[in-house]
């Protein structure tokens, strides 16, 4: 504090004499105010429920965020809350806790349920209920998400769920009244959306005007993800624009002052932004538009790259962490592409022309304009007359001065919406991992339309309340321009260019790009041969990172096998000498956790985008269980294998999806059975199981699970699945002898049986389970074979992914290097 005031006093002084000395220190203090902020903020969660991890718990507690209730597929209803605590008590011990908990709240939807409604909660709800609480973990693999650091920035220390109707409501309320009043009223917009619209056009109408997206398919939002049209339906500030625009235009139009109608437009804007309750990015949106339009009334109209910088340090010394966080990053290199590239280009290519529309008819104007201009003028005023002759003076105007203006606003908004896409291929890449290659033909078509929906909506709903047949007309407005855009969103989402999924870029190549757009934005402002070739630079970086592959992380002359870090659940990554790529199994959450994660998405693929693996060249399931099928789909959309391979036998409906899926992307199936064996890339496989009578005679899911046997060389690796006794029984008459053991079954009791362990013999063995999973894998039991067999054991939940290399002569894994 003390240096907050003595650098301010130093740059007020400096200020006159040394104007950019005294800058300097003002953003020197700008660092010291963010220091500031971190130390009074202090640490944004704790572990209070050490005591308590695992174990069932009768929790009571008050809700500070609810969720709106959704159905999840055609199994059941669930809502998310927030939770403060107020006392846990497990057994006869009772502790008061005050500390962030979310919670599922689930119902099944089952015959003898189907006539109780599921019950709803509210903000400032107290509840009580019995739960297990379980601390939010990371996937310990390189590239994963940090979830738990997500988690803690917004409070939350523990996880629960519980069913519904086992949710005790409490008399008393604690909260806010007026956030309780905010979340009526955000609830009250919602109703009052479904009953203008439809449930499939509400969705839409919930997700572009308050945020809420939980009525959506999930396949209309990735359509709209591999558009790049996302943003649309989310709270943005495209969406905050569009509002404050539109208010200040209509403010300006029943003559109200310019201030005054500033004001309206930001009092309107921090309204909207406090009923969607979106979170920082639409106060970050606000905050830009109030200081553009405060910059505005003090005739500051071409200061908008100070407005940008403002609104950054004052957000920054607020938060300084967001910094590193893909929102803030994201949100001012949207605005600033805009105004340090977009602005300019448009300066020198379209603004003059539609400067130049501006009292068309005036002569005396024509001397204040370049010859060129002039000259076009004057064409204008000659076609002009001879129209004027047949459609007369005033619909001349209207035809071919607006049509002029809309071609100049068509050519400037494809100008906008292709300097974005070129400049955002970078963080698409690094955050996203995707290539938003059909991204300006989708914004083209649904950005306008947008505006038009959203403009409706708006007057449908505020008509609505004084007459629902008045609203009709609004409402159908907006609902062809949502067909139109949802429509178009689901044909080019649909094509293969539009599923074009990215590694992560390279270190070196990510600061190129960063030099090249920091040259664009420099280059730009230049001589029309330097802007050009600022602009072409830019272009080519986007084409590099969108089609060429980055060097892959692979160890070339060895077989690697990776155990990756998938929870309560088997993916297994193995690559050959020479680089080729086979991912056996993919993860997966059963239902019934009440998850939606998706392993495939969330997890796998960020480690192999992680690698620089951009497509695989075969993936096998070893059988259809959800913790091992459950990621397949995203993994086979993400990465195209050129081959899928499953065990024989009958599909159930999770591997006929699967096998779908396969058929519509053009994937090749082989179907394996014990005593196959076979040559890929150097490494010979041989399967060990399901028997070839898998068909006929229908056993344990488990035993007829795929095995594997891996050789390179005189090494090889036993990929066991899920396999159970009697499948082991088999296998152990066929040599199966191997240097490395997949452990079957995370570590079952009813595998790893010590006769299988005798005829394998391996040295090392690798489990693939979830840290304190409901089954108590691994048992005590399987571990102590292990170690009287003098087997080196790895664990995912508590070694992270786990790697080993097999060189032909010894294995060696890779945590020991």
């Amino acid at each position: 504090m003390i240096s907050i005031a003595v650098l301010t006093l130093a740059a007020a002084y400096l200020r006159k004499y040394r104007s950019w000395a005294g800058c300097g220190l003002a953003l020197v203090v700008s660092i010291f105010l963010g220091a500031l902020t971190i130390q009074i903020q202090g640490p944004r969660s704790r572990d209070a429920f050490g005591f308590a991890a695992g174990d069932e718990a009768l929790i009571t507690a008050h809700i500070t965020r609810a969720e709106n209730l959704r159905q999840r597929g055609r199994v059941e209803e669930q809502q998310r809350v927030d939770l403060e605590t107020e006392q846990v008590t497990i057994g006869d011990r009772t502790q008061p806790i005050d500390a962030g908990i979310r919670s599922t709240f689930y119902s099944k939807m089952s015959d003898w349920e189907s006539a109780t409604a599921t019950p709803e909660f509210h903000y400032g709800e107290r509840i009580r209920f019995l739960g297990k609480l379980s601390p939010p973990r990371n996937f310990q693999n390189p590239g994963a998400f940090d979830y738990r650091g997500y988690l803690a920035e917004q409070g939350i220390v523990a996880l629960t769920s519980a069913k519904a109707a086992n949710v005790e409501v409490l008399p008393g309320f604690v909260g806010s009244r007026v956030e309780l009043w905010r979340t009526r009223l955000h609830g009250g917009v919602i109703a009052r959306i479904h009953q203008v619209w439809p449930e499939a056009d509400a969705a839409l109408v919930d997700a572009m005007l308050v945020g809420e997206n939980s009525f959506l398919n999930r396949q209309l939002l990735t359509d709209f993800q591999r558009t790049g049209t996302y943003h649309v339906l989310v709270i943005s500030g495209l969406k905050v624009g569009i509002l404050a625009m539109v208010t200040f235009w209509l403010s300006r139009r029943f003559r109200v002052p310019e201030l005054a109608a500033s004001a309206i437009a930001i009092g309107l804007t921090v309204a909207y932004a406090d009923l969607t309750d979106v979170g920082v990015p639409v106060w970050r949106a606000t905050l830009m538009l109030a200081l553009y339009f405060c910059a505005q009334a003090f005739y500051r109209r071409r200061a908008i790259l100070n407005t940008i910088g403002v609104a950054a340090l004052f957000l920054l010394v607020i938060d300084p962490k967001s910094l590193a966080g893909a929102s803030f990053q994201l949100s001012f290199l949207c605005v600033l592409i805009i105004a340090a590239i977009g602005a300019p280009l448009l300066e020198r290519t379209t603004r003059p022309l539609g400067g130049a529309l501006k009292n068309w008819k005036s002569v005396s104007y024509d001397f204040a304009l370049p010859p060129a201009l002039v000259q076009w003028r004057l064409d204008l005023r000659m076609v002009g007359g001879r129209l004027k002759r047949f459609i007369g003076e005033r619909a001349t105007s209207v035809i071919l001065i607006g049509g002029y203006r809309l071609l100049i606003l068509s050519c400037e908004f494809l100008v906008v919406s292709f300097v974005i896409q070129i400049g955002f291929a970078l963080p698409m890449a690094c955050y996203f991992h995707r290539a938003t290659l059909v991204a300006l033909p989708a914004n083209v078509l649904a950005v306008p339309l947008t505006e038009i929906a959203i403009v409706a909506a708006l007057l449908a709903i505020s008509i609505s309340y004084g007459s629902l047949v008045l609203a009709k007309l609004p409402a159908y407005v907006t609902a062809l321009s949502l067909h139109a855009m949802a429509g178009s969103v689901r044909w080019l989402g649909a094509l293969r260019l539009a599923d074009a999924r990215v590694p992560t870029p390279q270190v070196v190549l990510i600061l190129v790009c960063l030099a090249i757009l920091i040259s664009a934005m420099l280059l730009v402002r230049r001589r029309p041969l330097l802007a050009t070739v600022g602009v072409l630079a830019l272009s080519g970086a986007a084409f590099w990172i969108a089609t060429v592959a980055p060097h892959r992380e692979i160890r070339a002359g060895v077989l690697e096998m990776t155990a990756i870090d998938v929870g309560e659940g088997d993916s297994l990554l193995l690559v050959s000498p020479n680089g080729r790529t086979l991912l056996v199994d993919a993860g997966g959450i059963p239902h019934w956790m009440h998850s939606d994660l998706d392993i495939g998405e969330d997890v796998v693929s960020p480690y192999l985008w992680w690698r620089g693996v951009s497509r695989l060249d075969a993936v096998a399931v070893t059988h259809p269980h959800a913790d091992h099928i459950g990621g397949m789909q995203a993994i086979l959309e993400n990465f195209h294998p050129r081959e899928l391979w499953i065990a024989s036998g009958p599909p159930n409906s999770e591997m006929a999806e699967l096998l779908q899926k396969a058929s519509e992307l053009s994937i090749p199936v082989h179907t394996y059975s014990a005593g196959d064996r076979f040559e890929n890339d150097g490494i010979a496989f041989r399967v060990l199981a399901p028997e070839p009578d898998t068909a006929e005679y229908p056993r344990n899911i488990n035993d007829d699970c795929l095995v594997l046997k891996a050789t390179y060389r005189n090494t090889s690796v036993l990929l066991e699945g899920d396999a159970e006794k009697d499948a082991e029984e088999k296998m152990t008459d066929q040599q199966p002898s191997a240097d490395l053991l997949k452990v079957a079954h995370h570590g079952s009791k009813t595998s790893t049986r010590p006769e299988l362990l005798a005829a394998v013999h391996p040295r090392f063995a690798v489990i693939s389970v979830g840290r304190g999973n409901v089954y108590g894998h691994p048992r005590m039991e399987v571990l102590q074979r292990l170690a009287e067999a003098h087997i080196r054991t790895y664990r995912t939940d508590m070694n992270g992914a786990v790697t080993f290399y097999l060189d032909g002569t010894s294995v060696i894994p890779a945590q020991d290097r």
